[in-house]
């Protein structure tokens, strides 16, 4: 099942794809794409529901961030051997962990804006977890099961700020629209193995990712097992699990995103965003 939010920023709706792409309307049946409504049960209830029978969306209505009132956003860095690599750091032995505002949270296809004072900006495709059951001291065989779904999500990053601004990662990661997520969130269901998607990054036509979530350090049990020591992990919560190499920070020389560059990026089975950077 895929789920969405649709509408203007703020005015949100919830819905669902039907078997033809067609976005049907879940208002009269949930209020949101948040909270409760992520739990197995709920999850349960809309799968069995037959979207024909919910209104059809016409036209082609903005697409929302594709959870609501999200909690917390926890990001995982240097989560794959080979974006490490190609850092030039050595692999953590635990996750890496940081957090991202949830103010920079945007539609998927809502233009980005590039900070005030930037001159780094950069680009990082990963695999969205979106927490569907309270998980707290949980083990690795237990993790998946609290999973609501699994959603695209590019972790933008100022990596001037991220490094050189005398402070946690927060601060090269938190900027307005610098977390897009969605198109859909896709239940768990549907998403047999979580490591084994490809997932890739264009600006401007060129592709600059083009990797797996096969290559992750810590897979998604592990990290959301290791989250779950220091922290509840709610419903709706986001996890951001870490990208693959290809980075800008990466390239030789270093190449940044500009005022006017477009990105599309897109996880197997999960997908595709398209982003227009702005001034800020």
């Amino acid at each position: 099942m895929k789920l969405l939010r649709y509408g203007p920023t703020g005015s949100e709706k919830p819905g669902m794809l039907d078997a033809d792409g067609n976005i049907r309307d879940l208002s009269g049946v949930v209020a949101d794409i948040s909270g409760e409504v992520l739990l197995d049960d709920k999850l349960a209830e809309l799968a069995a529901l037959d979207p024909s029978s919910l209104p059809l969306v016409e036209g082609e209505p903005r697409i929302g961030a594709c959870v609501g009132h999200v909690g917390k956003f926890i990001c995982i860095g240097l989560n794959y051997a080979d974006h490490a690599a190609e850092s030039g750091l050595a692999l953590p032995e635990e996750p890496v962990i940081f957090a991202k505002a949830t103010s920079a949270i945007c539609g998927p296809n809502d233009d980005v804006e590039k900070p005030r004072n930037s001159v780094k900006m950069d680009w990082e495709v990963e695999l969205g977890v979106v927490i569907g059951k309270t998980a707290k001291y949980v083990t690795e065989d237990e993790a998946l099961s609290h999973v609501a779904g699994y959603c695209v999500v590019n972790d933008l990053s100022e990596r001037d700020f991220q490094i050189k601004r005398s402070g946690q990662w927060t601060k090269g990661k938190s900027a307005d629209t610098f977390g897009p997520i969605g198109p859909w969130l896709v239940t768990r269901d549907e998403i047999s193995d979580p490591q084994d998607l490809s997932m890739y990054l264009e600006v401007n036509g060129h592709r600059y990712q083009d990797g797996s979530t096969n290559t992750m350090h810590f897979n998604v049990a592990k990290v959301i097992s290791h989250l779950s020591q220091f922290m509840s992990l709610q419903p709706g919560d986001v996890i951001s699990t870490g990208t693959p190499p290809g980075v800008g920070m990466g390239q030789k020389p270093e190449t940044y995103l500009n005022v006017g560059d477009t990105m599309e990026l897109g996880i197997e089975g999960l997908g595709v965003q398209r982003q227009t950077v702005i001034a800020g």
